[in-house]
């Protein structure tokens, strides 16, 4: 009760803080279900659309709705209904100007959601609902059964069909009265449906207590054994290049999907098992990213970073991929050592310096030094990435460990983020967190073997399916059950239940049993080629109506004795196994584009396999504006005094005015120029009005307004390389202030404001003209045929400098060195 009343309490201060109401328990059961995430915006909307809101809402959305579309409609809850019939209220009330349309496709025998509160019931009722409303409004409604299967060969689907026809398997799959009957797409292609014996435990074997321990106890278990039995079967499948006849070629890694119903101590088994025979496998599709090897080796490799004088984790580290040592040397290095395992390492490091533990130690103090200087995220990708620990973890890892680490580095981007970046603080959150990472293994784009959750396959598919969790069942319900009126009952246990909260529990065990069938239904239709089906069993017999039960009920009906499957007639088998299959009688299917590729990729030349060679970085860009060494920018006012600090300011703050003010009508400029000027900041008014004067006067003066007319362009980028003689190409890459390109000539501008200004070329600072001539070259390219020509505006004056070309040619950029001068 106490916990009843806690939740209670807690999802009305959650109903408002969404300020939705919660007058009954109805308004409870979706909140205590579902954590308010997603929901949230389904009840808010459903408030809204059940007249609670303003009506004119319902007005607009009935104004632009002509059709409401429903995908996967098996999965839809309630309240997700209830926004759909909303939506479509108006749709078959009275004379509609415009045929309005409801189009649902959904399965209920694919219904496997229900902790997402979808019922495959809600289906049939809004079915009903939606067909008298349109035969009440004199439309037409269609109720299209899709029986065809277009995925699967005739053994998958007789096989489906044989296990679901007969009770127990059909209850909740089939409706009451009604046969499954798939009608098959793909004729005349070669099909198979295999059952292989379960793996039981064998007899017992008596261990004395004193035995040492030398051996791995528990490599004889059933799940064990048909890990490895799994992973061989698909090893002989590869190495022998059994064909998959209607795709005209072998069988790959890729095209084998292994489902199972949980995530739990078999799906690790089969990937090490995979692993060890070679086979490439893409992992599960959900990890707990502290729970991966990977993750765990970088984390060991922080707590050291952290505390060098812990052995243990030391030792960890010494040994994971980042370091790489062997058991033998760990084993020199840690027995008879007087201190801590650390100074062992550098002592041995300085005796022997060429050792493997002379590098291990120089590894370990470069990022000791690295540690307190910088980011988690710095400091690892530095491991990975330049110290090269990616490549040692995926070479004894694999490729499925690319995922986690990628997942780790992202984690501490985003710790960074959210928190001051301290080494100790992000291991800590990372610990906290457990984050669960999901991957989507069919968008990988590798050629692997799949372990995938039934529910995670939902939608997808693969040319061979092996389903081997199929000998567990549920085992446990909710403590919070619900009441046909939506009243919360709260039973941990069955021998808490009275008679009415019996049978709310039996309702709700049926529910489950359902679904069970359900998803088995959802696996087996994964299969496009071959399915094969097995299953372990563990300390106990297996309880009855499992999977494996209901397939080997079905097989038997249709399928012949196979004495070549795996586990047949050995001990430690139990069954015996039944094969279906059919003969490929016509031409193979089209190659799709992917297995074209992958074929081809067979006879790929040598170089296709080897990295391309690093590209030619190219040599710093040249900032024309930017001074050489042996140049000096000369000053806009006296290099010292008062307003030495801020001498580039004013020429920024005309270069902006000279930018915006053209665009502007002239009687408008002014005014812009004295609010543009008001924003700089500290100026005073005499400052900002001799700016404005300035500017104003640039564009005032006869004879200037041409450049700045309907052809020119201000603050043109501009980057290029150019070749030059004898030495590598320069880069070259500025801003020009303003350009002026005509049909013939192409001017190049650019404002200065030192004061006073020099009134001949030959008294142009040389830093001008270099800037002017990288310029000139560029935009020569840019626009080939057109003459280029440059200019200096001078703004203390103002007026315009045209520089001659004989005094850029010196300052040619493309030229090795400068020419002599004159």
């Amino acid at each position: 009760v106490d916990e009843l009343q806690a939740i209670y309490r807690d999802v009305l201060k959650s109903g408002e803080a969404l300020g939705v109401p919660m007058p009954h328990f109805k308004s409870l059961k979706p909140y205590v279900d579902n954590p308010p995430d997603y929901d949230d915006l389904v009840h808010r909307t459903n408030v809204l659309l059940a007249g609670t809101g303003p009506a004119w809402v319902l007005f607009k959305l009935d104004e632009g709705l002509d059709h409401i579309l429903i995908d996967e409609a098996q999965d839809t809850n309630p309240e997700q209904w209830q926004v759909v019939a909303a939506l479509a209220e108006e749709f078959f009330a009275g004379e509609q100007e415009v045929a309005r349309t409801v189009f649902a496709v959904g399965d209920p025998k694919q219904s496997i959601f229900s902790f997402q509160r979808a019922d495959p019931r809600a289906f049939d009722d809004m079915r009903r609902h939606f067909a008298a409303r349109v035969r009440r409004a004199r439309g037409e409604w269609r109720d299209v059964a899709l029986d065809v299967s277009f995925r699967s060969t005739a053994p998958v689907l007789a096989l489906v069909d044989a296990v679901f026809n007969e009770a127990p398997a059909g209850d909740g799959v089939v409706l009451p009265g009604h046969r499954l009957r798939h009608g098959v797409e793909r004729r005349g292609e070669a099909g198979l449906a295999e059952l292989w014996p379960a793996a039981v435990p064998l007899a017992d074997e008596e261990v004395p207590a004193w035995a040492p321990p030398t051996t791995r106890a528990g490599l004889d278990q059933p799940r064990t054994r048909l890990a490895g039995t799994i992973a061989q079967r698909i090893a002989d499948w590869i190495r022998d290049r059994k064909p998959l006849e209607p795709r005209g070629r072998p069988i790959r890694p890729g095209d084998i999907m292994v489902l199972v119903r949980r995530r739990n101590a078999f799906v690790d088994e089969l990937v090490r098992a995979l692993k060890e025979r070679g086979i490439a496998v893409a992992g599960v599709d959900r990890m707990v990213l502290t729970g991966q090897i990977a993750v765990m080796d970088l984390m060991a490799l922080g707590d050291t970073l952290l505390l060098p004088e812990d052995d243990l984790t030391l030792a960890t580290v010494l040994k994971s991929p980042l370091i790489g040592l062997d058991e033998d040397a760990l084993f020199r290095l840690a027995h008879g050592r007087a201190g801590t395992l650390f100074a062992a390492l550098n002592a041995r490091a300085a005796s022997d310096p060429d050792g493997a533990e002379a590098a291990a130690a120089a590894s370990l103090g470069g990022w000791l030094a690295r540690a307190d200087f910088v980011t988690p995220y710095r400091l690892f990708a530095e491991v990975l990435g330049a110290d090269q620990g990616r490549l040692r973890l995926l070479r004894r890892l694999g490729h499925d460990a690319a995922d986690p680490i990628d997942e780790f580095l992202a984690a501490a981007l985003k710790y960074e983020r959210e928190h001051a970046p301290s080494l100790q603080g992000f291991l800590a959150w990372m610990r906290a967190g457990a984050a669960e990472i999901k991957r989507d293994l069919d968008q990988t784009g590798r050629d692997e073997v799949r372990i995938m959750t039934v529910h995670g396959a939902k939608g997808l598919q693969a040319p061979i399916v092996i389903l081997p969790d199929t000998m567990q069942t549920p085992s446990r319900l909710p403590t919070m059950l619900w009441a046909e009126d939506d009243a919360p009952v709260w039973t941990p246990r069955a021998a808490m239940a009275d008679e009415v909260a019996g049978a709310i529990r039996d309702a709700a065990r049926t529910a489950q049993e359902h679904e069970y069938r359900r998803l088995l239904y959802v696996a087996l239709t994964r299969a496009e080629d071959g399915v094969c089906v097995t299953g372990w069993q563990g300390k106990r017999e297996p309880p009855g109506g499992n999977w494996y039960d209901l397939v080997r009920a079905g097989a038997e009906r249709i399928a012949i004795p196979a004495i070549d499957l795996p586990g047949t007639r050995a001990e430690g088998w139990d069954g015996a196994g039944l094969r279906l299959e059919s003969a490929q009688s016509v031409p193979p299917r089209p190659r799709r584009p992917d297995e074209a590729a992958a074929a081809a990729g067979a006879a790929l030349p040598g170089w296709a396999r080897r990295p391309p060679p690093p590209e030619p970085a190219p040599p710093r860009p040249l900032v024309p504006s930017a001074p050489e060494a042996e140049e000096g920018e000369p000053p806009v006012l006296a290099p010292v005094g008062p307003g030495s600090m801020r001498r580039f300011r004013r020429g920024r703050l005309i270069h902006r005015l000279l930018q915006v003010l053209p665009e502007l009508p002239p009687e408008r400029r002014a005014m812009a120029a004295e609010r543009m000027l008001a924003r700089a900041g500290d100026l005073d008014a005499a400052a900002r009005a001799a700016i404005a004067r300035e500017a104003l006067a640039v564009l005032e003066t006869p004879g200037l307004g041409q450049l700045f007319g309907p052809d020119s362009r201000a603050e043109a980028a501009v980057i290029g390389r150019l070749p030059v003689a004898g030495a590598a190409e320069r880069v070259i890459a500025g801003q020009i202030d303003r350009l002026v390109v005509g049909d013939h000539e192409v001017l190049i501008v650019d404002y200065k404001t030192n004061r006073p200004p020099p009134r001949a070329v030959a008294d142009t600072p040389a830093l001008y003209l270099r800037q002017m001539a990288a310029y000139r070259a560029v935009i020569a390219r840019v626009y080939p045929g057109r003459r280029v020509r440059c200019a200096l505006l001078w703004t203390d004056g103002p007026f315009a400098m045209l520089l001659p070309d004989e005094a850029l040619d010196r300052f040619d950029p493309t030229r090795a060195k400068p020419a002599p001068l004159a």
